[in-house]
């Protein structure tokens, strides 16, 4: 894929801010033709002056991505208007912390219907239109808590564990129409989750901070990353690579092995009660 060309184009979920905005940024610069959907107005209307500054075209749609109709519409207009899509992302999301036996039922549905559903609707609302093309690529951004099981997590760890099988699976399903999938996990790194997480653990944004402030990669160089496993049509993208070697240790150690290293890791951020 030439990301060179002006007349690709990207829809982005999440994109007026965060990493849906460091990969709009990204595929500005490069003079595409970009779209982003997000629930906030007003970061929108910030990101859209940034990008229209690089990019071909800059589209702004409010999108609220745990309704149907609301991705429905913006895959309608873009095929009226652009006639179809090159890459779409599935990149909004939220966080929730807390054990089991304290994480309401009512938040348990609350990151169902973002993180999870959110990504189904995406897939959902564009897969006829990229089969019809016979070309495209969906990226679905999910977590290192997808493929690892830090406790006090079961709610975001299952929801982006869910976005890891949907999106193998995907890889499999459309291959035959020529369409490419990528899965981001991301471990922490900078960017605006804490602002929408909801948690029963006390101190819980302090420590998501300090560990977001500690790591060595931006979102903008994520986004690099990014846009390089959609042009080598490449699935995995693991950033980080502590995270990676723990996902390894995992696939190759015994759980019980596993699991003393986790709960060991767990217990000095606060994993406790």
């Amino acid at each position: 894929m030439n990301n060179n060309n002006p007349q690709k184009r990207i829809f982005i979920t999440g994109g007026a801010s965060g990493f849906g905005l460091a990969i709009a940024r990204f595929y500005a610069k490069q003079g595409w033709r970009v779209a982003i959907g997000d629930i906030s107005d007003e970061h929108a209307k910030t990101a859209v002056a940034e990008l229209e500054q690089h990019a071909a075209e800059v589209r702004y749609f409010h999108c609220d991505v745990t309704r149907d109709e609301d991705l429905q519409s913006v895959a309608d207009t873009l095929a009226e208007a652009w006639k179809g899509v090159d890459v779409v992302v599935n990149n909004a999301g939220v966080a929730q912390v807390g054990a089991i036996d304290d994480v309401s039922m009512a938040d348990w549905e609350w990151i169902t219907q973002i993180n999870m559903l959110g990504v189904v609707r995406g897939c959902r609302a564009f897969t006829p239109m990229l089969k019809k093309q016979r070309q495209g690529h969906i990226v679905n951004v999910a977590s290192m808590a997808g493929l690892l099981d830090l406790p006090n997590m079961a709610a975001y760890n299952s929801t982006k564990a869910a976005v890891v099988s949907i999106s193998e699976t995907l890889e499999n399903e459309l291959a035959p129409f020529n369409i490419g999938v990528t899965l981001v996990c991301p471990s922490f790194f900078r960017t605006n989750l804490g602002n929408s997480m909801r948690s029963t653990v006390p101190g819980m944004r302090k420590t998501l901070d300090k560990l977001m402030s500690k790591s060595d990669l931006t979102a903008d160089d994520i986004a690099t990353q990014v846009a390089a496993a959609v042009s080598q049509r490449k699935f995995y993208v693991l950033p980080h690579a502590l995270a990676r070697r723990t996902w390894r240790l995992k696939r190759w150690l015994p759980r019980s092995l596993y699991a003393k290293m986790i709960q060991k890791q767990s217990a000095k951020f606060g994993g406790r009660k």
